[in-house]
């Protein structure tokens, strides 16, 4: 799994795929339903999945940082649900998300995710809003561990 809430790889997993020229093949981008629009479904009535279960409590606990991201992607005119597989794609050693489409809106907008560019400061802004893992900011392990 990863996913701008869960950016553990980015410690070791993502290092070492990077040195070793191998790509990384990522899944659950949407983590759980809560990187998908969660807030704007729920609103309307929907969000099942991303409402419930591990994924509300997750929720429950990011409110503010979903609210912050699901402004960010309506300022880009993106959906969220492909800003986040977008994002996975300007990672480096990122070759390919695995994506779980229940629909075929659900696969438009997977593939829509592909021709979504973010820019420097986009990137930089979901590097605030979803730190990379470490207590001094993002570095590979084991200089991440490091106190």
């Amino acid at each position: 799994m990863y996913n701008l809430m869960n950016r553990w790889m980015e410690l070791e997993v993502l290092p070492a795929a990077r040195h070793y020229g191998l790509g990384l093949i990522p899944w659950s981008p949407p983590n759980s339903g809560v990187l998908g629009s969660v807030l704007r479904k729920r609103e309307q009535g929907g969000a099942s999945r991303g409402a419930s279960g591990r994924s509300a409590a997750v929720l429950a606990r990011h409110q503010e940082t979903i609210e912050a991201y699901e402004r960010l992607c309506a300022d880009l005119g993106e959906d969220p649900a492909n800003v986040g597989p977008a994002w996975l794609l300007a990672q480096d050693g990122v070759t390919a998300p695995i994506v779980g489409p229940r629909t075929a809106a659900q696969l438009d907008g997977s593939l829509r995710a592909a021709a979504i560019t973010l820019d420097a400061d986009t990137l930089a802004r979901l590097d605030e809003l979803f730190p990379p893992p470490g207590p001094d900011g993002p570095k590979p392990a084991p200089e991440a561990y490091a106190w």
